[in-house]
């Protein structure tokens, strides 16, 4: 069993006086012993649990996809404040555990994806309520309208772009906890195959769960990079 810890702190404060971060890193390490698992690299992040766009968050949940590891907090609390950013958690397909409620993984978060689901759900059925009374009221939607007769180019334009960007996207998030270290290793003056090198030693895996080459280092340096 393989485990990548996350962290928060709410404040800076207290990630440099170790406050509640000591505290996280003890609890994550009793249950790594009493479970036999190997600890990766820990992530911490100082933000608030308010808010979903955590870059600490995002690179742990990669490197715990990629290397087909547990992702592992202290706390429930540290991500159940945000049922959207949940939802993502499981759409990623990656694996989690809080110690604090070890039996709360994966049915917990189905229970609170499904809330969020459910209320989209009636949003979206009060939508095409209203959009159908305004139908039979004579009112013209999507492509019976006059203005968006011509825009069948136009749209599938925007489709293949939009498909483009959620490919890219799904990219860049696979390696966006490997690219800083790379790029640290690579102004220390390192070649490519050294980074390769170093990054197998330190238990690294590529996307499909191999060892690294030079070629694929080159290929992370040039998408962050560019």
């Amino acid at each position: 069993m393989k485990l990548v810890p996350y962290y928060r702190c709410s404040t800076s404060k207290q990630a440099k006086s170790g406050l509640g971060l000591e505290g996280q890193e003890a609890t994550v390490s009793l249950f790594a012993k009493a479970h036999g698992a190997q600890v990766l690299k820990p992530y911490v992040e100082v933000e608030s649990g308010k808010r979903a766009d955590r870059p600490e968050l995002a690179k742990a949940v990669a490197h715990a996809r990629r290397a087909k590891a547990t992702l592992i907090i202290a706390k429930l609390d540290r991500l159940a404040r945000n049922v959207h950013f949940l939802s993502g958690l499981m759409e990623a397909g990656v694996k989690f555990v809080a110690c604090d409620q070890p039996s709360a993984n994966d049915l917990t978060i189905h229970i609170l994806a499904a809330v969020a689901q459910d209320e989209a759900k009636r949003i979206s059925d009060r939508t095409k309520a209203a959009l159908a009374a305004y139908k039979a009221r004579g009112g013209l939607l999507g492509a019976s309208r006059p203005e968006c007769r011509n825009l069948t180019a136009e749209a599938s334009r925007v489709g293949a772009q939009a498909a483009g960007v959620v490919a890219k996207k799904e990219a860049d998030t696979a390696y966006t906890d490997l690219y800083p270290i790379m790029q640290e290793l690579r102004d220390q003056g390192l070649s490519l195959r050294a980074i390769a090198s170093h990054l197998d030693d330190e238990g690294y895996e590529t996307r499909r769960g191999r060892t690294w080459n030079h070629v694929q280092v080159r290929a992370v340096l040039n998408r962050f990079g560019s």
